[in-house]
């Protein structure tokens, strides 16, 4: 009964447009007070448990890296590469602003970060080449997905925190993943390019290729430090983050010289801002946790989901489907903190990895910053390519079906996902 209020009560909240931070704290303080035994001092204890967890520590230097990485010159030259080396095909600057878009992930961890820093270069550039302004929104806004799927992810942090579950191992396994969708966005631009006899992008000669390779070495090698940090043994990723932090400030600042000194304070006061609005929702997710927890709701949940005899295969799709009903109507950072220690206990009885798990509900997540009505990336895009909403929506719904051929190829192989952590023995 108390787990029916307390879903009822977050639903009706969110209903009337409370914020999801506030929505999710308030229901588990009204079913703490209400049917449990539980002191009021005990919510102010689990509220600050949040600032303890090591992984989480983590998250502030994610930010201030990408901030760093979109406010000096890096996603500029990575767009000039991605130019040079898919742009003389037919579809090539589609293609280009998809591979740029893959290769800002990798650097930034962040979906939204990733379509202002492409689509304000690369859908105008689109346009002036022939392309429909629609045609190069879509192909922005679901290719800006990529950001929480491509490490460093903040989704993915935010999972292993939660879960409990190595944010090394849930780096590596989002690569394969992300390079296959990669591949398969490509294949679907090169179709609809002979279709649509879409444009191609001058060829950019060799030594000139080689070179725009050097210049975009150093933004790229962020994501080296992270997972040889890691893995070498060198630092843990909430040191690789903080080193991630400082590299992208000296390369923005002093080598590429785009960032200037005077800049650096707002960059820091824009990382405070996005990083206290998620660590409030995070101590109000792990409030609502305490809460499933102390009720045995989870537990009760994979009892009875075990004691039903759900195979993992129809479990998975249960999953799915909820994952996608949730990411319409909330974002990835409230989805993963709500769903997760609701669904984590049932797919351990179940014996899936809890690394494909994450890897999973991050593709979901990807597919919710594209939906209606709440995707983020789609009003971003809208902001971006100076487009109504609506327009948008209509651009970026056909390429949904991508991503669901993606989602149901990496749900129902695992070793798409833990294929290069086995092979690195890490798992």
């Amino acid at each position: 009964m108390s787990c029916i209020i307390l879903i009822l009560i977050l639903l009706a909240l969110i209903a009337v447009r409370v914020p999801i931070a506030i929505a999710l704290g308030l229901s588990s303080i009204i079913i703490l007070l209400s049917f449990t035994a539980q002191q009021i001092n005990s919510l102010a204890t689990q509220f600050s448990h949040t600032m303890e967890i090591v992984p989480l520590l983590s998250l502030p230097f994610f930010v201030l890296a990408a901030n760093f990485m979109t406010t000096g010159g890096v996603a500029q030259r990575l767009i000039a590469l991605a130019n040079a080396l898919v742009g003389r095909f037919r579809g090539g600057l589609a293609m280009a602003s998809l591979l740029a878009c893959a290769l800002f992930s990798a650097v930034s961890g962040s979906a939204p970060a990733t379509v202002i820093a492409v689509g304000s270069v690369m859908i105008a550039g689109m346009v002036k080449s022939g392309y429909k302004k629609e045609f190069a929104a879509g192909v922005i806004c679901n290719a800006g997905t990529l950001g929480i799927l491509i490490p460093p992810s903040l989704v993915m942090v935010i999972y292993g925190a939660v879960s409990e579950t190595s944010i090394g191992n849930l780096f590596l396994a989002g690569i394969v993943p992300g390079i296959l969708l990669t591949i398969i966005m490509m294949i679907v631009i090169a179709v609809i390019a002979h279709i649509q006899d879409l444009p191609r992008f001058k060829v950019v000669p060799l030594k000139e290729t080689i070179g725009l390779c050097f210049d975009a070495f150093p933004g790229l090698f962020t994501l080296v430090i992270i997972l040889g940090g890691i893995y070498s043994g060198l630092f843990s990723p909430t040191e690789a983050a903080a080193v991630a932090a400082v590299y992208a400030f000296l390369i923005s600042t002093f080598y590429y010289r785009d960032l200037k000194l005077s800049q650096v304070k707002g960059v820091l006061l824009e990382s405070a801002k996005i990083t206290a609005m998620l660590m409030f929702i995070i101590a109000n997710a792990y409030l609502f946790k305490f809460v499933l927890t102390t009720e045995q709701i989870p537990q009760d949940a994979a009892a009875w989901i075990v004691g039903l005899g759900l195979p993992a295969w129809g479990f998975l799709i249960a999953m799915n489907i909820l994952l996608l009903l949730a990411g319409n109507f909330m974002e990835p950072t409230s989805v993963v903190l709500v769903v997760t220690p609701l669904v984590f206990p049932i797919a351990m009885e179940l014996g899936i990895d809890p690394v494909h798990l994450g890897i999973i509900m991050v593709l979901n997540m990807q597919m919710g910053l594209v939906s209606p009505p709440v995707g983020l990336n789609l009003f971003v895009t809208s902001s971006v390519a100076k487009m109504s909403l609506e327009n948008v929506i209509k651009a970026s719904l056909p390429w949904l079906l991508v991503l669901l051929f993606a989602l149901g190829l990496i749900t129902y192989i695992p070793a798409i996902s833990l294929a290069l952590p086995r092979a690195l023995g890490v798992l």
